[in-house]
């Protein structure tokens, strides 16, 4: 697995179903059991996708008696945020500057055209 926080979040979440423990998990945390409960596989296999969510930096497990609650880690998904922000902001200023060249090429095709009406008379 690849060796920055980054690259090892990104690539824990590719897979649906860590991506769907992480969704259930901001509502709170949960027991292995109770987050395998609706999936049709083997708590075996929901550990084992727990484990790759550990290994990224986005869970953790912690012991309350005998409960071993699963708690999802926001610092991993802020830095995910952060990254993914500053490339939207990058792609929205490209897109604003080409809204504005679309509006003066438009503005000038709109002056052309008023003046090729007067020049043919053609003018209100």
């Amino acid at each position: 697995m690849a060796a920055d926080p980054l690259s090892r979040a990104f690539s824990a979440l590719a897979d649906p179903t860590r991506r769907d423990l992480v969704a259930r998990l901001t509502t709170g945390d949960a027991t292995v059991n109770e987050l395998a409960a609706p999936y049709d596989v083997s708590l075996q296999a929901v550990s084992r996708h727990l484990r790759v969510l550990e290994e990224a930096g986005l869970v953790s497990r912690s012991r309350e008696a005998q409960r071993r609650p699963v708690h999802l880690e926001a610092e991993v998904l802020d830095l995910m945020t952060k990254w993914i922000e500053r490339y939207r902001r990058q792609a929205e200023e490209r897109f604003q500057r080409l809204d504005s060249v679309l509006e003066q090429m438009q503005e000038q095709d709109r002056g052309t055209s008023v003046d090729a009406d007067v020049r043919e008379g053609t003018a209100p």
